[in-house]
């Protein structure tokens, strides 16, 4: 009798204990965190954390079936993750992982098939949110959101369907993105805190040395087939994010494309190896500068309306995205149309001989040494 009361009591104690703590616990964790990973704001159940995963920042195909088989009911399922937006069918998430993105038509766009809508809904890849936002302003695949606040406002109001939050918690969200837990290295966090930029590593292996050779600010040289520096004229910086002083005379264009443009045209939305449904987009309609432009996604160029563009920075043009961490970030491109590294190396192949006119051609050991390279840019 003894030892069942000494032993209830010990029992007691511990719980006790436990629930005492719990609150200290929870107070522990920062409310940016508790925000991020656990708030539904009153919506249809999806918290940020549903979308921008801790190992990848997004949501890849092969993540989707998972948590598919895992749970049919997943929030990730529903709304704009569904097959009709309405919350019928997950095929789509778990083929592509794309979500029906409502964008508004700047105020000179407009459909042909609808020329009243002042929106447009399209098929677009999560960004994801590793090494964003600490180290890149810009946030969205097009541009449209100027600041981290205004862009979880439009998130959990558009894609979790809630009740946007308060200036205070928002300002918590966007404290806790810029976190230890979002960068892809400990050199990228030093970077954040004012250090030293990071630099293009070595490469250890032949391929991987070869790789390096593709991302090195060189100017164009005919003599070496174009090839060195060609990754970097598009993806130059700390983040290998933004073009570089090359650029210009490297990319075919009516203009100069200056150093530092952070949008780009590189023939996915052209190409359309998504097969996505392509629509008609009409540009100044009913005025001597009226163009109608076929097109699954124009990007920017919906956001500001523009369509004569000399520098591709606005017609079917997309931010150019950080290449730090991209090993951890699959899928790529706008629209997840490359499902792995490969997959994006091959279609620059096929876009760079058709952009220089067959003068540029990467072979498969090209492609697989830039392969080989992007595996090192943590």
């Amino acid at each position: 009798m003894v030892t069942r009361v000494l032993f209830t009591m010990a029992a007691l104690v511990c719980l006790a204990i436990a629930v005492s703590a719990q609150p200290a616990e929870i107070h522990r964790v920062p409310r940016g965190r508790q925000l991020f990973e656990r708030e539904t704001f009153g919506g249809n159940g999806r918290t940020c954390q549903t979308c921008h995963t801790t190992d990848t920042g997004t949501v890849s195909p092969d993540e989707a079936r998972r948590r598919f088989r895992h749970d049919p009911r997943d929030p990730l399922f529903l709304h704009d993750g569904s097959d009709d937006g309405a919350g019928h069918g997950s095929r789509r998430m778990r083929t592509e992982a794309t979500v029906l993105v409502t964008v508004p038509l700047a105020a000179n766009v407009t459909l042909a098939d609808d020329p009243s809508a002042r929106t447009v809904t399209v098929r677009r890849g999560i960004p994801s949110t590793l090494n964003t936002p600490a180290l890149d302003p810009v946030l969205m695949l097009d541009g449209r959101q100027a600041t981290l606040d205004a862009q979880a406002a439009g998130a959990i109001l558009d894609h979790a369907q809630g009740v946007v939050p308060s200036a205070a918690d928002l300002r918590a969200l966007a404290d806790f993105q810029r976190g230890p837990a979002f960068f892809s290295s400990a050199e990228l966090r030093r970077f954040f805190r004012g250090g030293e930029a990071p630099g293009l590593p070595r490469g250890r292996t032949p391929a991987e040395r070869r790789g390096r050779r593709f991302f090195e600010d060189l100017p164009p040289d005919p003599a070496a087939g174009l090839k060195p520096g060609l990754c970097a004229h598009c993806h130059s910086g700390p983040l290998l994010n933004t073009t570089n002083d090359f650029a210009a005379p490297f990319i075919p264009s009516p203009a100069p494309i200056p150093a530092g443009q952070r949008f780009l045209s590189v023939g996915v939305s052209e190409f359309n190896p998504a097969g996505h449904p392509v629509r008609e987009f009409v540009f100044n309609a009913g005025t001597p500068a009226e163009v109608r432009v076929m097109s699954p996604d124009p990007g920017r160029a919906l956001v500001t309306g523009i369509v004569d563009d000399p520098t591709l920075e606005h017609l079917n043009a997309f931010k150019i995205s950080p290449l730090r961490g991209i090993r951890h970030t699959a899928p790529y491109f706008h629209d997840n149309s490359a499902r792995t590294l490969e997959d994006a190396v091959a279609h620059y192949t096929k876009f760079f001989f058709v952009a220089s006119g067959g003068l540029i051609v990467l072979t498969p050991q090209d492609e697989r040494d830039i392969v080989a390279y992007l595996k090192l840019l943590d």
